[in-house]
């Protein structure tokens, strides 16, 4: 089993923690009862370990995941994007514009032959075409191009811990 490696002072994370990390990863909303009983630990120990390993940064954040289709999302695209040159200012204002479009599911600065991967949603493909216009019209894009997702095999965030 794998160790944590700590950036804090508290002692290094034992395979007591992983199993909290395992448990909350598959199941953010259990109680501290249950968990407790399932990594073998007393209720008190347990919430312990979970603040520790909230407050030292091993877990982010807690979400719902919502179903994409119900909501009317019909399609979900991987967009690569290049600039012409890798001026600062343009990457700069290209990264704030992202932040702002909630419609980008997920953006992340790649290497190799494009820049940016990002990953869309759109409730049809007529929306998805606006998008796409939108994202081509911002000062430096040099090329968009699209992979529209017509299955989905897994889509999970779990770490193999």
């Amino acid at each position: 089993m794998a160790k944590i490696e700590k950036e804090s002072s508290r002692a290094t994370s034992d395979s007591i923690d992983l199993q909290i990390l395992k448990k909350l990863q598959t199941d953010g909303r259990i109680s501290n009862s249950k968990l407790s009983e399932q990594v073998n630990l007393s209720e008190t120990p347990c919430w312990r370990r979970w603040k520790n390993l909230e407050e030292d940064g091993y877990i982010e954040e807690y979400r719902t995941v919502l179903s994409r289709r119900k909501l009317g999302f019909g399609v979900l695209a991987f967009t690569q994007v290049s600039f012409s040159s890798h001026d600062v200012e343009l990457t700069n204002q290209f990264e704030q514009l992202i932040e702002g479009f909630d419609w980008v599911q997920v953006c992340h600065c790649v290497t190799g032959k494009v820049d940016y991967l990002l990953q869309l949603v759109a409730r049809d493909l007529d929306e998805f075409s606006d998008r796409i216009t939108l994202l081509r019209r911002i000062p430096g894009v040099n090329s968009v191009e699209s992979q529209i997702s017509v299955k989905e095999i897994k889509n999970s965030t779990v770490l193999p811990i």
